[in-house]
Parts: structure tokens; sequence; C-alpha cells
């Protein structure tokens, strides 16, 4: 079977511009861009010099893999009405979606899941970011897995059990934390400052988590030292936020309880 080198990204979204954008500027092809998004599939297109398309008659046929890159919910409903080649590597990008979601009509089904967040017009490092494959077998999974080489340095194999562990605790570790910088962001609002005065404590706070063995061995604040001063004065600053109240003395409990068994 011949090594996988061309590709057609299908979907306009984050992750599907990352993709371009990685695709293309390494030395693989990108054969084409396809997006029912067609003002938005043509922007991408042209930051990545490639072509688009946003009907399924126009979909390019010749490439050696399909990357669905659409949301979860899309993923079966798009494999099973483009008119991709029968003998195709076709693969989702999604974590949390198992690879049976792939119509059995393609013998050659895989996941790939680059784990990273990923936003629109902002250039993120391919090379640093983890991709996950599965294929449907062996022979299948060396060939997707080479293909991953040629953008990332760290490739591995997961199964769709493994993979959606992984894809919770990217959740813990991305969304929930970006959640919290937020309500930190209205907390100093609510004192008239900007939350530029606490970037600085956010990006220490991500370097020393990436620099230790484990984040919690760098665990700081009230609540792990279990200053309950401390504590009782910031439940009184959140009286009036029941809501936010609960969260606090919820993520409070979780941290002396892990921190004083470290």
């Amino acid at each position: 079977m011949k090594a996988l080198k061309s590709a057609v990204i299908i979907g306009s979204g984050n992750l599907a511009e990352a993709l371009a954008r990685a695709i293309a500027a390494s030395d693989l092809e990108l054969r084409q861009l396809y997006a029912r998004n067609e003002a938005r599939g043509r922007a991408i297109a042209a930051l990545t010099g490639t072509e688009t398309a946003s009907r399924p008659e126009e979909l390019c046929t010749t490439a050696d893999l399909y990357l669905i890159a659409v949301s979860d919910s899309a993923v079966g409903e798009v494999a099973r009405t483009l008119p991709i080649p029968s003998g195709a590597v076709v693969a989702h990008t999604a974590g949390s979606v198992s690879l049976e979601a792939l119509p059995e009509q393609y013998s050659r089904r895989a996941v790939f899941y680059p784990m990273q967040t990923f936003t629109k017009g902002r250039a993120v490092d391919f090379r640093a970011i983890p991709i996950f494959v599965e294929a449907a077998d062996a022979a299948l999974q060396a060939d997707v897995e080479a293909f991953a080489r040629h953008l990332s340095q760290t490739v591995l194999q997961a199964d769709s059990a493994r993979r959606a562990k992984v894809h919770l605790a990217a959740v813990f570790a991305c969304n929930f934390a970006n959640r919290m910088y937020a309500l930190g962001e209205r907390i100093v609002r609510s004192a008239g400052l900007d939350f530029d005065i606490l970037k600085p404590l956010v990006a220490e706070t991500a370097a020393k988590a990436c620099d230790a063995t484990s984040p919690a061995d760098v665990q700081t604040g009230p609540a792990a030292r279990h200053d309950a001063t401390t504590i009782e004065r910031h439940a009184a600053l959140l009286a009036d936020d029941p809501e936010l109240l609960e969260l606090y003395q919820q993520i409070s409990k979780n941290i002396w309880e892990t921190s004083r068994k470290i």
C-alpha cells in the first residue's frame, strides 16, 4: 500500500483551519478544502493556497486521506452523504466520537485527533501537538501514524475508550481552566480592574504546572494550606452569588482533600 501523502479536509471550523495550515506548511499535499460554508472555505483556502469546494459534486476524489473536521454530531452524516471514494482512507478528528461513527462502507476508516484548543485566525505550532490515532487494522494504523508524523512530533495510538478519557482530561485542563480565567476576570472587573492584572499569574501558573512532575505537586492557595479564615472571607464576598459560592466551596474542598494526601 502506498504512503498517504495527499489529503482533503472536510470542514471549515477552527480545527479545519489549523489542519489546513499545518498540512500546507508540511511536505504533504493539501488537495482541497471542502466546506459547506462557502465564504469560510474560501478564507481558509486563501490562507493555505489550496482549492476549495462547497458542493458534493465538486469534491476532489483523488486524495489519499479525507479528514472530516466537523462537529461531533455531524461526523456520520457527512461521511455518508459525500462522494468520498470507497477505497480512500476516511478519518474523523473528534476526540470523544468512536471509530464506528464512520459508516462501514469505508473499509479504511480511522480517527485522527489532534489534542489542542484551536481559535480562528490564531496560528499554532502543530509539531508540538499530540495526535491520537485509531484505525480499523494494524496496517492502516501504521499508515495514518506515518502521515501524522509529518505534522507532529508526538503521535500516539488510542482506541475509543482511551481517547474518551484523553478528551475528558482536555476539557478539565483547557475548557474548565479557561472558565476559571473568565470568572477571575469578572471578579477583578467588579473591583474596577482589568484582566491584564491576572495575566502574569495565569502565565506563571501554567508554566509551573508544565515544569512540574505533576501539577498536584505545585498546588498553592488558601485551600491547599487549609486557611479557614481566608476561605470564610472569600465566602462572604460571594454571598450574593450562590452559584459561584458553591463552585468556590466545592473546588476548595477538593483541593484540600487532595493536597493533604500528598
